[in-house]
C-alpha cells in the first residue's frame, strides 16, 4: 500500500483527495503547510507527494526544492498542483525538481494515472538502489577479506555465512531483502545437498535440509531451461512452469509468496519472501553472492594445496637435518605437537598454534652443518666440539632466512637452547628476553630428547623424564624453563606422554 502525502492549506481539497485515494487503496496523510509536510517526510516513509504551490509559512516551490536537495528524500516523486494555464509555475516547478504537474480542478482519472506512473518509476528506482546497496555490501566484504586473507582464516563455509548475513532480512523494515535463503549444492554422488538460512533471535540460523523432492527441483530446473536466474511474484505462482518448485518448497514445509533464484555450476541460491515485488536486480544480488562464494572456495582450495605443499617441504627440510643424527622424523613431529599443546594452554591464537606446530620441527635444521663425528660421538664433547655444536642454532636461523612466513621457525631454531636463568646459548638471553616460541620449544625438545635413546644416554620413561625436568639432574634444571610453562608441564605432563605414545617411532 503506497503512502501519499497531500500538502495543501485548503481543508476541503485535502478531504476530497483523501476520500478518492483511500478508495483506491492508498494510505493518505495531509499537511496544511510546507513546514508540517517536511516534518512528516522526515519522520515516516512516504512514497509520493501531492504538493500545492500557494501556501502559508512555506510555499510549494521551497518545499520541493528542500525535498530534492535532501539525500534521504530526493527520490520521492513530487506532483505539483498548479492553476490552469500557469506556465510560469510549471517552469519554476521543473527548476526546483518537480516530477509532474496536475491542474485544478482535479481530473480524478488523470491524477490516478500520473500517480501510478510515478510510483512504478519509484519502485524500479528503489529496486535498483536496494540491489545496488546489497551488492555494495558484498563487494565491501570481498575487498575486506581479500585484504586480510590468510591460511588460518580461509573457511569458505564461515565466509558464506558472513555473506548471507549481509543480504538476508534482519529486521521487519528490511522489506527489500529475503526472509529466507535456500542454497543447493550438487554433490559428487549426483544428489543435491540443501540448507537454509533465516534470521532468528538476532542470530543467523543455518539449517541442513533432508534431501527430498529432488525430482521436483530437477523438473523445475528443466522447465525454466536451466536459465541462470529468474524471479517469480505472487501472481505468477500459478503458472505451470513454477509448479515443480512450489511442490519442492512445500515438501520442505517452506511457506512463500515470491522468490528469486540464481544458479551457476553446481550451486543454486533461492531467496524467498521479499517484502515487496521482486525483479531482476534481486537476482543480480544472488549472482554476486554465488560469484563471491565460488571465488572463496576456489581460493581456499588453492591455499590448502599451497599450505600442504609448504608443510611437506618444512618436514622434508627438518628430516634432512636429522640425517646424521639419531633422531627420527617422528621426533620432529612430536616436538611440533608438544609446542602446539603448550601454545594452546597459554591462550595463544589458533593461527599461532597452527604455525608453531608446523615450524617447531625446524628447531635443529642447523645440524646439517655439524659434522657427523660430533653428532654421533659416544662420549662427552670437547670444548671445541661443544662450541661447534652450539653453532647449529645460528646455522639454522641462516638456513631458514628472514621470510615473514617462517619467522616462528627461524626464531625457534635460534633460541630453543636459551634458558630462563640466562645460562643458555647462543646469546645467553634471560627470562622474557627469550621469545615465547623459544621458551616453548626448549621444554618440548627437552622432553622428547630425554624419552629417546642417544649414543651417550639410554631412553628414559615418562616418569623419569618428568623427574629430570621438574627436579633436575645436574645437567637439566627447572630454572632453565619459563616458570609458567613449567607449571603447565607439571599439571598436564600426561598429555606429553599421550602424544609420545600416539606418535611413537
Amino acid at each position: 500500500m503506497a503512502k501519499v502525502l497531500i500538502v495543501d492549506d485548503e481543508r476541503d481539497f485535502c478531504d476530497a483527495m483523501t476520500m478518492l485515494l483511500t478508495r483506491y487503496g492508498y494510505e493518505v496523510m495531509c499537511a496544511e503547510n510546507g513546514k508540517v509536510a517536511l516534518d512528516y517526510l522526515r519522520q515516516a516513509p512516504i512514497d509520493i507527494v501531492l504538493l500545492d504551490i500557494m501556501m502559508p509559512v512555506m510555499n510549494g516551490f521551497d518545499v520541493c526544492r528542500t525535498i530534492k536537495n535532501d539525500e534521504k528524500l530526493q527520490e520521492i516523486p513530487v506532483i505539483m498542483i498548479t492553476a490552469l494555464g500557469e506556465k510560469r509555475d510549471r517552469i519554476t516547478g521543473i527548476e526546483v525538481g518537480a516530477d509532474d504537474f496536475i491542474t485544478k480542478p482535479i481530473d480524478q482519472g488523470e491524477v490516478l494515472a500520473r500517480m501510478r506512473s510515478l510510483l512504478r518509476l519509484k519502485e524500479a528506482r528503489d529496486l535498483h538502489a536496494q540491489a545496488y546497496q546489497s551488492l555494495k555490501e558484498i563487494i565491501a566484504f570481498a575487498i575486506d577479506i581479500m585484504g586480510r586473507f590468510s591460511s588460518a582464516d580461509c573457511d569458505p563455509e564461515a565466509k558464506l555465512d558472513d555473506v548471507v548475513s549481509r543480504i538476508i532480512r534482519r529486521a521487519t523494515d528490511m522489506v527489500h531483502r529475503p526472509e529466507k535463503i535456500l542454497i543447493g549444492e550438487l554433490a559428487s554422488d549426483g544428489h543435491w545437498r540443501w540448507y537454509s538460512y533465516e534470521w532468528s533471535f538476532r542470530e543467523l540460523q543455518r539449517i541442513d535440509i533432508v534431501a527430498v523432492g529432488e525430482k521436483e527441483w530437477e523438473d523445475f530446473w528443466y522447465q525454466v531451461g536451466r536459465s541462470e536466474r529468474g524471479y517469480v511474484n505472487e501472481e505468477q505462482l500459478q503458472e505451470p512452469q513454477y509448479e515443480p518448485i512450489a511442490r519442492f518448497l512445500r515438501l520442505h514445509g517452506i511457506k512463500f509468496h515470491n522468490f528469486v533464484y540464481y544458479g551457476r555450476g553446481k550451486t543454486v541460491v533461492v531467496g524467498l519472501n521479499y517484502g515487496r515485488r521482486v525483479g531482476p536486480h534481486d537476482a543480480d544480488v544472488l549472482m554476486g553472492m554465488v560469484a563471491l562464494d565460488s571465488t572463496l572456495r576456489s581460493l581456499a582450495g588453492q591455499v590448502r594445496e599451497t599450505e600442504e605443499a609448504f608443510a611437506y617441504l618444512i618436514q622434508a627440510l627438518a628430516r634432512a637435518s636429522e640425517a646424521n643424527d639419531e633422531d627420527t622424523g617422528k621426533h620432529i613431529l612430536r616436538v611440533g605437537e608438544y609446542a602446539a599443546f603448550i601454545a594452546g594452554r597459554l591462550g595463544l591464537s589458533e593461527q599461532f598454534i597452527s604455525r608453531i606446530r608446523e615450524q617447531a620441527p625446524l628447531h635443529d635444521v642447523g645440524k646439517i652443518y655439524i659434522p657427523e663425528s660430533i653428532l654421533k660421538k659416544p662420549g662427552p664433547l670437547t670444548e671445541t666440539e661443544m662450541a661447534m655444536m652450539r653453532l647449529h642454532t645460528i646455522y639454522g636461523a641462516r638456513i631458514i632466512g628472514n621470510h615473514p612466513r617462517l619467522e616462528i621457525g627461524r626464531t625457534i631454531a635460534l633460541t630453543h637452547h636459551e634458558r630462563w636463568d640466562g645460562t643458555g646459548y647462543p646469546d645467553g638471553l634471560k627470562g622474557e628476553e627469550i621469545p615465547i616460541v623459544g621458551r616453548i620449544a626448549i621444554i618440548a625438545d627437552q622432553y622428547d630428547a630425554l624419552r629417546n635413546k642417544r649414543i651417550y644416554k639410554p631412553a628414559f620413561n615418562h616418569e623419569k623424564t618428568c623427574e629430570i625436568i621438574l627436579k633436575g639432574d645436574g645437567r637439566t634444571l627447572p630454572q632453565h624453563f619459563d616458570p609458567h610453562i613449567l607449571e603447565i608441564f607439571r599439571k598436564e605432563h600426561g598429555v606429553f606422554a599421550e602424544i609420545y605414545e600416539r606418535m611413537a617411532d
